[in-house]
């Protein structure tokens, strides 16, 4: 599989051929995020159902250049894995799925960080940038769980050579990517693409899945609106909404989960995470649900500071541990 030296990876996932010196010049000023040490391609060549995709790859800097850097890429275009390896590997090894709300893939804040935090503790990280249902792509709303599936494989296929056990593989998904990641959780059998290679022999069945504050179901009034139209278009029909609803898809061979909610998110309600809470519980599959009063929507590693939802990164190592993760 093709590697990309530091410096070549940032290019990957801008979007740039090069950076004119200015745009560095730029970036230097602003505070350090982690970057990966390689960017990975998710497929060999173009991604499944390209034909007739039009949309351009965009990488948006959100950060008022005071803070952190808030990079979001819309339109992707080549879905790649941003790699992080940690230092002293422990074996066990996750996919983080930023959120986005379907229309774009924030990078930084919800991918970047918390590889590096958990890369700090033992965990090979891959960061998934995924294709967006809005742009055309054949398989339309389950063109980001090609890529999810795809991502699980490959990360499956590269274990041995990173001291990875197969068998303990996470996946962690934000916001919209916890849609993605519990669309994974509950569909990882779902035949969405062709095979490409060996890797597609392998599972695609996550050993564990951490869901913060994700969106869950496609139901109007629950679901987050922005969501479900960019998945499902404005007016979807009551089996598609069924279909997509992952606490409908919760069955027998489901990994554990763990969920973290905020109770006064006004982005997507923690009834959510209620609902697949409760689907877990009905089917007997190990399940552990943390919600905070206070902490609203997005607040990844950043918003977290002096509030009891500062908890939740220590709370899911703990968790992951117990499940042999």
């Amino acid at each position: 599989m093709p590697q990309l030296n530091r410096r070549g990876a940032f290019a990957l996932l801008t979007g740039l051929a090069a950076l004119s010196t200015a745009s560095m010049a730029s970036a230097a000023r602003k505070p350090a995020v982690p970057e990966p040490s390689e960017v990975r391609p998710l497929w060999p060549s173009d991604p499944p159902g390209s034909s007739g995709v039009t949309a351009q790859e965009t990488v948006l800097e959100r950060s008022d250049g005071k803070g952190p850097r808030d990079r979001a890429v819309t339109h992707t275009r080549k879905p790649t894995l941003s790699l992080f390896r940690p230092r002293k590997p422990n074996g066990a090894a996750v996919i983080l799925i930023p959120g986005g709300g379907y229309e774009r893939v924030v990078m930084d804040k919800e991918g970047f960080e918390t590889a590096q935090w958990l890369a700090d503790r033992g965990y090979t990280c891959f960061v998934l940038l995924y294709r967006l249902p809005g742009d055309g792509w054949g398989a339309g709303p389950d063109a980001p769980l090609q890529d999810a599936q795809r991502a699980l494989r490959l990360v499956r296929s590269w274990a041995p050579g990173m001291k990875v056990d197969q068998q303990r593989i996470a996946v962690m998904g934000f916001s919209a990517g916890g849609h993605l990641a519990a669309s994974l959780t509950t569909r990882f059998e779902a035949q969405v693409y062709d095979r490409v290679d060996a890797a597609d022999d392998l599972s695609a069945r996550p050993d564990l899945s951490a869901l913060i504050y994700p969106v869950i179901t496609m139901v109007a009034g629950t679901t987050h609106a922005g969501s479900r139209k960019q998945l499902l278009g404005a007016a979807p029909s009551f089996e598609a909404v069924q279909a997509y609803s992952a606490e409908t898809g919760v069955g027998g061979r489901t990994p554990p989960v763990f969920l973290v909610h905020a109770a006064d998110d006004k982005a997507v309600p923690v009834e959510n995470s209620l609902m697949m809470f409760a689907a877990l519980k009905a089917k007997a599959i190990p399940a552990e649900l943390h919600v905070f009063e206070e902490g609203g929507h997005g607040f990844g590693l950043r918003s977290i500071a002096g509030k009891p939802v500062a908890a939740w990164p220590t709370l899911f190592e703990t968790y992951a541990k117990k499940k042999g993760i």
